[in-house]
């Protein structure tokens, strides 16, 4: 059975029960709506499947050198939220236009900071020729599946922001430290495909 086909049938077959956790709306009296945005959530169809992550420029002024998966907010030329994440993954890591077969989308993520963000999952072939965004990506790198659907390697933290105390997941990998939104989306895929379950669920040496 091909990634694609395997990600296809836990799609189907989403958890029953299974709830998304995000940061929730922002701040109470705020009535402005939420932004609209959307991140690809591209797993590269390995033997053993990674998700394709980038990690920011630290001159940015928002969200500097931390991780992310390429996306961002929905500009009126798009046809729909997935246009949106294929149009910016081309744009932060050169992801050819057709190099992506979509598999579908997942609940919004809502942040604190006014974004409602879809992911869009897809898997890509490996070894693409992908060059980062100067201006916008410091890196781009893989990290496997198996690692960061497996509970034991997501960590709850917290921190004081604005006065308050907020909780945040982490999980690293190879170094780099993936937390915040894209731990959170990374967390809630694998949950609601079960992969917390069973993260090595995708490895084509594992029987679907």
């Amino acid at each position: 059975m091909t990634l694609g086909a395997r990600l296809t049938r836990r799609m189907q077959a989403i958890v029953s029960g299974a709830s998304v956790e995000d940061e929730g709306s922002p701040s109470p009296g705020d009535t402005r709506p939420l932004k609209q945005a959307a991140v690809l959530v591209a797993f590269v169809d390995r033997p053993h499947p990674t998700l394709l992550l980038t990690r920011r420029q630290p001159h940015l002024r928002s969200h500097a050198d931390q991780v992310a998966f390429p996306g961002g907010g929905v500009d009126a030329s798009d046809a729909n939220i997935i246009a949106t994440a294929l149009r910016e993954a081309h744009e932060e890591v050169s992801l050819p236009f057709g190099a992506a077969t979509i598999v579908g989308t997942l609940a919004p993520y809502r942040t604190t900071s006014g974004y409602c963000i879809t992911p869009v999952l897809a898997t890509i072939p490996p070894d693409l020729p992908l060059v980062p965004d100067e201006g916008e990506v410091a890196h781009i790198f893989e990290a496997r599946c198996d690692h960061v659907f497996d509970p034991a390697m997501l960590v709850r933290q917290s921190a004081i922001w604005q006065g308050a105390t907020r909780h945040y997941w982490e999980v690293m990998v190879d170094g780099e430290r993936v937390w915040g939104v894209t731990a959170g989306i990374i967390r809630n895929i694998g949950l609601m495909l079960g992969l917390d379950a069973n993260p090595r669920a995708l490895n084509r040496d594992v029987a679907p």
